[in-house]
């Protein structure tokens, strides 16, 4: 199983806002597109005072799935976050393999 790992430092203005949208959005737009098998939103348990952390999985069985998912889906996607959160937010994606 191959993770597609998006760790991400959201401010604390819009928080609950942004935690809603992924939820309700962002999340079952990514799944929408077939490529991953399921999906894990973690909050990242760290003190910081200007912005909530969290990791959001998402797992597929091949790296073909991760390529088309990367090609074909992601820059749209990304680009809806973006424009929702401009300056809100940091994230850094990161793909692990389960052993």
């Amino acid at each position: 199983m191959i993770v597609y790992n998006v760790t991400v430092k959201v401010e604390n203005d819009v928080h609950e806002e942004w935690l809603s949208w992924m939820k309700e959005t962002h999340i079952p737009e990514v799944m929408e597109t077939g490529l991953f098998a399921a999906n894990n939103m973690m909050k990242v348990l760290v003190d910081d005072e200007d912005g909530v952390t969290y990791s959001i999985q998402y797992k597929t069985t091949s790296w073909e799935n991760l390529k088309e998912y990367q090609d074909k889906h992601a820059p749209l996607l990304q680009k809806k976050h973006t424009e929702k959160y401009q300056g809100k937010f940091v994230a850094f994606r990161t793909l692990l393999e389960e052993v």
